[in-house]
């Protein structure tokens, strides 16, 4: 419906001005077009008064909303004062124009973040708005992400629907500007790992603080950066007393200087040495005598495996092998080959361990340097065989899970594949979307070790597998990395498959849905080349189609109009050679609907009437209530730019009681055209 908005906004234009006039994308062309158009109206005019209901339906009246908050500081946060204090002064310094950012960094597990988590719970009288915080560890699965992602899930922490998120990056950081302008509120975003991905969060209010956390080396983010040093000694023993216990920490007092030397002060490893105290009272000889090594976090997981069954260490090294955003009990098992429920005793074990951080709903994570620590040793423990047998057969795993998801979620997609014979179907659509969107993360992360590990059959089917997710749940900037990885493999290995096209497809639904209208309109001319190339008829045509769709949502209802045409003479190609097809039809009648609305922008009413009323009939006989509507809609923005208003509101009526009572955002888009109805005199 917020392309429909768009297209409104377009016809309007045109109404006003008298002419076609695409929507500039700069800020100054937009207010140049502004300034134009209420040249062109005097108050108390019908025109007048249909401006104000159509910006009045338009999501700008949004207010700050806090969200889930900041999650708590650990129990044993110890010390760290100077950091405090330079986090303190960065957050109520007099601002003099400059805004308030600070960029918190150091080596892993040392603490940063739970520096950043101690200051909110600390500070939380600073910012009576609210406080945000996004951890992108778990965003795009182990992949670089996407400003706009980092801005999607931001405005997600405060609240906004995500049928309220603009379209556009640039859309997002000014929804994010106005609902943050002269809020006192904190925003943190943890484990960032390129500048670009935060510079949009810089605040344009002195009583916003951004605080970000870096995964690694700071960046030049306009910020004060503020570096977590090492603890030192008297703060690591009060930290091993406070997570251990004092009674287990004296008990252990002889073997105190090897276990402060083993830490050298970093926060993971000194809160996995309080768990061996806690567990085995004093550490046993083989921990002791574990290899040194000049990073802490290594040092520790070495002592930390030297006292763990070796099954235990077995399974964390062959999960760990694929850097997985979630390790579950299913991806466990199937790396170490052993059942899910032996899988969870053992994660339940290594987690006790500090080997593994439990997330909650049985999902757990490693962290990276112990990840890569567990990765870089499971080669040189249990041989190069194993460790790929491991990698493959969780890759299996999850691309029949994907698989299986995708098809319950679009059983009638030529788009997807059908079932797998192996693992377990999903009962209906529903719960085969929900797979996907739970699972995300994983698949992709799947597709670039897929990549990495030469499994091309399978990268490429994970890349298919996503159709659902960015079509039906809106995941279009996190997919997007992964999905250019896939199209890239398939352009290289599988040139002539009809998977090449259908990626490229993907991404142009993606990049179009983000309004990056030259680079959608860029891979769907690839993906029809790739389908004339091969052969695929049905494919070709659909692809064509899209590319009206892009022109029609570009205001160019000309070129969208030819677009249409063409896709329709190969859809009834296809008919004359198969004979009759239920889908066949379908994809005319739907091409009836988009040439109808291509000529509402053109102006050609008449015509735009005829072939909406084509695909009314269609949607009619076959019974598709939705797709009715959506014509019914159609029909009445149709009708209302002919200034025929009771025929308008005839197809509003019609069109509401046809819709389901979940469909808020086309009920209250038919309101909003209902009201531009009633302004028309």
């Amino acid at each position: 419906m917020g392309k429909q908005l768009l297209l409104s906004t377009h016809a309007q234009i045109g109404r006003t001005l008298g002419r076609r006039t695409p929507l500039p994308t700069s800020e100054s062309g937009l207010q140049a077009l502004g300034r134009e158009i209420s040249s062109r109206l005097e108050p108390g005019r019908g025109q007048t008064q249909e401006w104000a209901v159509l910006l009045g339906s338009m999501p700008l009246a949004q207010t700050l909303s806090p969200g889930a908050g900041v999650p708590p500081p650990p129990r044993d946060f110890t010390d760290r004062a100077a950091v405090i204090r330079e986090l303190k002064r960065e957050a109520t310094r007099r601002t003099k124009g400059q805004p308030r950012a600070a960029l918190l960094w150091g080596p892993p597990g040392i603490g940063s973040s739970a520096v950043a988590l101690y200051f909110a719970a600390e500070n939380a009288d600073l910012y009576p708005d609210g406080q945000f915080y996004v951890d992108l560890r778990d965003a795009a699965g182990g992949q670089e992400v996407e400003p706009v992602a980092v801005l999607h899930r931001v405005l997600g922490e405060m609240n906004v629907r995500p049928e309220d998120v603009p379209a556009t990056e640039s859309g997002c950081q000014d929804l994010y500007r106005r609902l943050t302008n002269g809020r006192r509120a904190l925003v943190v975003i943890n484990h960032a790992t390129t500048v670009a991905q935060v510079r949009p969060l810089i605040p344009n209010t002195p009583e916003l603080f951004l605080l970000v956390v870096a995964s690694g080396p700071p960046f030049a983010l306009e910020a004060r950066r503020i570096e977590v040093p090492p603890l030192k000694e008297r703060d690591a023993k009060e930290l091993l007393k406070r997570a251990a216990g004092a009674d287990n920490v004296a008990r252990a007092k002889a073997h105190l200087p090897e276990i402060l030397e083993r830490c050298a002060g970093n926060g993971y490893a000194f809160r996995t040495a309080a768990a061996q105290l806690l567990d085995a009272q004093t550490p046993s000889a083989e921990s002791l005598d574990a290899p040194r090594s000049s990073d802490p976090v290594r040092s520790t997981v070495r002592a930390v495996c030297a006292r763990l069954p070796s099954t235990t260490v077995r399974l964390c090294r062959l999960a760990a092998l694929g850097e997985w955003p979630a390790v579950t009990a299913d991806i466990a098992g199937w790396a170490a080959d052993v059942s899910p429920q032996e899988a969870a005793r053992t994660l339940a074990e290594a987690a006790e361990a500090h080997l593994i951080e439990p997330l909650g709903d049985g999902r757990y994570r490693f962290h990276p340097q112990v990840g890569r620590y567990l990765a870089d040793t499971a080669g040189p423990h249990l041989g190069a065989a194993a460790c790929s047998d491991a990698v493959s057969r969780v890759l299996t795993g999850l691309m029949n899970r994907a698989e299986h998801a995708a098809h319950a979620a679009l059983p009638e997609s030529w788009r997807v594949a059908g079932a797998p014979e192996r693992g377990e179907p999903f009962a209906g659509e529903s719960e085969g979307l929900a797979a996907l969107v739970t699972e995300r993360a994983n698949l992709l992360r799947a597709i670039v070790v897929a990549e990495e590990h030469q499994h091309d059959d399978t990268c490429l089917r994970l890349g298919r597998a996503l159709w659902p997710l960015v079509l039906k749940a809106g995941y279009w900037a996190e997919a997007l990395p992964a999905l250019r990885t896939a199209a890239r493999r398939a352009d290289q290995r599988r040139p002539e498959s009809s998977t090449s096209p259908a990626l490229h497809f993907q991404l142009a639904h993606c990049l179009g849905q983000l309004r990056r209208w030259e680079e959608a309109e860029d891979e769907a001319r690839t993906a029809v080349a790739q389908e004339r190339a091969a052969g695929h008829l049905l494919g070709e045509a659909s692809c064509i189609e899209y590319l009206g769709l892009l022109n029609l949502y570009r205001s160019n209802g000309s070129k969208a109009a030819e677009c249409f045409a063409e896709a329709g003479r190969r859809y009834r190609l296809l008919l004359d050679e198969q004979g009759e097809d239920r889908q066949l039809r379908r994809a005319l009648a739907l091409l009836e609907r988009h040439t109808g609305r291509a000529l509402w922008l053109q102006g050609e009413l008449a015509e735009s009437r005829a072939r909406l009323n084509s695909a009314r009939a269609y949607f009619e006989r076959e019974g598709e209530r939705y797709n009715l509507a959506r014509t019914l809609t159609d029909l009445a923005e149709t009708a209302h730019t002919a200034g025929a208003r009771t025929d308008a509101l005839a197809h509003i009526a019609e069109a509401t009681e046809l819709l389901p009572p979940d469909a808020a955002p086309h009920r209250q888009y038919l309101t909003d055209l209902r009201r531009r109805c009633e302004a028309m005199r």
